[in-house]
């Protein structure tokens, strides 16, 4: 492989790292964004529980969506650099990281 290309595949690497940590975090959306009204079906049981126990729904749908979008951009993250990852990964087996000759055992 070309200096060039490992250099190429680093710095993607590098990007990586820096966009998977953003997708991870908060920033995922706008939490200052307006509350939207919306309806939508629950099982009435269900319901009827949640309100005897006085849990905010509109707080546990939105914790819920939250981490399910989370999950979801991150799966699609994962897919959409799978290429870049392979290729990170086979360049460290073949050559190791620069940082291999300063580890002590």
């Amino acid at each position: 492989m070309e200096l060039l290309d490992a250099c190429a595949i680093l710095r993607c690497a590098y990007f990586m790292r820096i966009i998977s940590e953003v997708v991870d975090m908060h920033h995922i959306y706008n939490h200052k964004a307006p509350k939207k009204p919306t309806n939508l079906s629950v099982n009435s049981d269900l319901l009827t529980k949640a309100r005897d126990l006085k849990i905010n729904l509109s707080a546990t749908l939105e914790s819920a969506l939250e981490e399910q979008v989370r999950l979801s951009a991150r799966e699609e993250w994962l897919k959409n650099n799978k290429k870049a990852i392979i290729s990170l990964n086979e360049l460290v087996e073949n050559n190791g990281l620069f940082s291999d000759s300063y580890r002590e055992l």
